[in-house]
């Protein structure tokens, strides 16, 4: 078995190269890749089997970075990160310094700060935003630990992190919440 430190290595190396990963995250196990390279994105929908007009979510591993991504963060999303007890994406506006194919029709996007340690320091090594999409075909539902990834995910992806495969407990996804300017928000899941 692999340390943690050496699968971060191998996830981060890979995704410098454009590649995809399946990781661990704060909610469920999720597709990986550079949330800036376009093409890594656009393999993350072809794996998936989605139309790239249906937008992924990104996670960061602190609050600080998401000013670098978001054009403008509302005052309320500083409070609703602080705050929130289990994972929280939170939708913005206007994504900026991201894939194009990644962000949604109207140029918003989602992200989530991720608090769970591995995938927190595998944004921080990485040194980048990462796509964290659930690791399904579009329309098959989300698996909840390693042991329910479909083969036609695992074959294709480029590297598969080794941590958490053998935990079975359930995880579930995090909950989403689109804000706009004037602090209106809208609660999606």
């Amino acid at each position: 078995m692999i340390s943690w430190e050496e699968d971060i290595r191998n996830a981060c190396q890979t995704m410098q190269k454009g590649g995809l990963i399946l990781y661990p995250t704060d909610t469920i196990w999720g597709i990986g890749c550079d949330a800036t390279n376009e093409e890594a994105v656009r393999r993350v929908y072809e794996l998936k089997r989605r139309v790239d007009n249906k937008a992924m979510l990104v996670l960061v591993d602190s609050a600080a970075r998401l000013e670098t991504y978001v054009e403008e963060v509302p005052d309320i999303a500083w409070n609703l990160i602080e705050v929130d007890d289990g994972p929280l994406t939170i939708i913005y506006d206007k994504g900026r310094n991201l894939a194009s194919n990644l962000l949604g029709e109207d140029g918003s996007v989602g992200i989530r700060v991720t608090q769970e340690a591995f995938s927190q320091k595998l944004c921080f090594q990485f040194r980048k935003p990462l796509v964290s999409t659930s690791a399904n075909v579009s329309g098959e539902p989300s698996p909840a630990n390693f042991s329910e990834i479909s083969d036609i995910i695992k074959q294709g992806v480029d590297y598969i992190v080794n941590y958490r495969q053998d935990d079975r407990q359930k995880a579930a996804p995090s909950h989403i919440i689109k804000l706009s300017k004037g602090g209106l928000f809208q609660l999606i899941r």
